[in-house]
């Protein structure tokens, strides 16, 4: 027998106060994480400085910073460590503070001698980092103003503003829950959140597409019950599709968190977090916020007065 949800009887629309009521929450919690704990903004937004650390042997963070203690470096730089590689082979140290072109000649020239390899470094300022923080915000808003645009046109006006809604709502999962594990935010993690948009839209997408089909074919829309089981059929259409998507990048997107290395880890973390939460608000945020709205437009306008003309003698 085919597998075919579109036979279940099952109503993803009777429980969409309860979707509102959860996603309510969630942002909630998120901005209280946000304002407790904050973002650990990485190099990339901060100035600071960054050394990658490679060779042959396990390291030890303890050992590390005995390193860079012999260095003898005069600056009160307080590094933050962090070991990668199956045997702890790799590891980077974060520094709040800018090193000048001799301390980095020192530092290359130090582990070069101690383990065999030059370490690789990298300095941002804060007026660097103050401008890669404004693109980033600057290249996310550019893109949703895109979205809301192409689906405004493409489809209604309602369309777009709930599936903005849902982007929001996915980048902001993903933000909330990097401020509550502490994961660093760097450029890739900008990568992820528009790779996350990029999928949310397109599933959003085929979801309204296939309610805008189901709703041209109905002659006259009488009831909320009638426009709410419009909405279920469409979105049990989907779904499989939409979890067969997901799930295939998903796979891809966790085998890079466990495999791909330390460089792209908050990358591909991003990237889980985000697919789960675009698939959940295109099904349970998006078409159910669209059902409420476009449910009072047409109640407005069966009860908006008609024009009388008047007779002229």
């Amino acid at each position: 027998m085919r597998f075919s949800p579109e036979n279940w009887n099952v109503d993803l629309t009777r429980h969409r106060n309860k979707f509102f009521i959860g996603s309510g929450l969630t942002i909630v919690i998120g901005i209280i994480l946000l304002l407790t704990m904050g973002l650990n903004l990485g190099v990339d937004f901060e100035s600071g400085s960054n050394v990658e650390i490679q060779t042959n042997e396990t390291l030890t963070e303890e050992q590390i910073l005995a390193d860079f203690e012999a260095i003898e470096i005069d600056n009160s730089y307080v590094p933050n460590i962090t070991l990668g590689g199956d045997q702890s082979q790799n590891a980077t140290a974060r520094f709040v503070d800018e090193f000048s072109q001799q301390e980095i000649a020192v530092i290359q020239s130090y582990f070069n001698e101690t383990y065999g390899s030059s370490p690789n470094i990298s300095t941002v300022s804060p007026l660097v980092g103050e401008e890669l923080a404004r693109n980033a915000i600057i290249s996310v808003l550019i893109a949703s103003v895109g979205i809301v645009l192409y689906i405004a046109v493409r489809f209604q006006f309602l369309y777009g503003v709930s599936a903005i809604i849902g982007l929001l709502h996915d980048a902001f999962i993903v933000i909330a829950l990097f401020s509550l594990l502490q994961v660093e935010i760097n450029v890739p993690f900008i990568a992820a959140i528009l790779t996350v948009v990029g999928y949310s839209i397109n599933d959003t997408i085929v979801t309204f597409d296939r309610m805008r089909e189901n709703v041209k074919k109905e002659k006259d829309i009488e009831s909320f019950q009638q426009l709410a089981q419009i909405v279920n059929k469409s979105l049990l259409q989907v779904v499989t599709r939409s979890i067969n998507t997901v799930l295939t990048v998903m796979f891809a997107a966790v085998a890079l968190f466990l495999f791909g290395g330390e460089a792209i880890r908050s990358f591909a973390l991003a990237l889980v977090i985000g697919l789960a939460a675009g698939t959940y608000s295109s099904m349970f945020l998006c078409a159910q916020m669209w059902l409420v709205w476009e449910w009072k437009r047409l109640v407005k306008l069966k009860n908006k007065p008609k024009k009388v003309e008047e007779d002229y003698v």
